[in-house]
């Protein structure tokens, strides 16, 4: 469960960052990567370390409001980081042991969506409905 669960929770997360139009849907995404460098923060697991991942996530951010795969590389160093923390028994959410082993799981699932390009997951379902028939 401790896998399947991330990998839900990504995939709903997709879904409904799909919602969004574009433009805007990479530019909420960007502006989320932004967010996500600076959520461990106010634990200080890595020390003075905690402030060099949100300002490699500023400029991730930054390139990612004209990129899609920027987004997904930010997305896969805030991977990078939640492997730290649960490797040093540092969670993301203090109350919850696995949350940082779960966010390393999440992570990805929304990276692959965004290198591939933050389609949207109604337009690429309605696309494989099958035709109704004429009469």
């Amino acid at each position: 469960m401790s896998v399947i669960m991330p990998i839900v929770i990504g995939l709903i997360c997709v879904c409904l960052l799909s919602l969004i139009p574009e433009p805007h849907r990479r530019q909420v995404n960007a502006v989320l990567v932004g967010g996500a460098g600076a959520a461990y923060l106010s634990g200080g697991g890595l020390g003075y370390w905690e402030f060099v991942l949100p300002v490699v996530m500023t400029y991730v951010a930054y390139r990612g409001l004209d990129s899609w795969t920027w987004i997904g590389a930010g997305w896969l160093l805030h991977t990078a980081w939640d492997v730290l923390h649960h490797l040093q028994g540092n969670p993301i959410l203090p109350f919850s042991a696995l949350s940082s082993f779960g966010c390393a799981i999440c992570d990805p699932v929304v990276a692959l969506w965004c290198f591939a390009g933050g389609p949207s997951i109604l337009r690429w379902l309605r696309a494989r409905k099958p035709a109704a028939p004429q009469a």
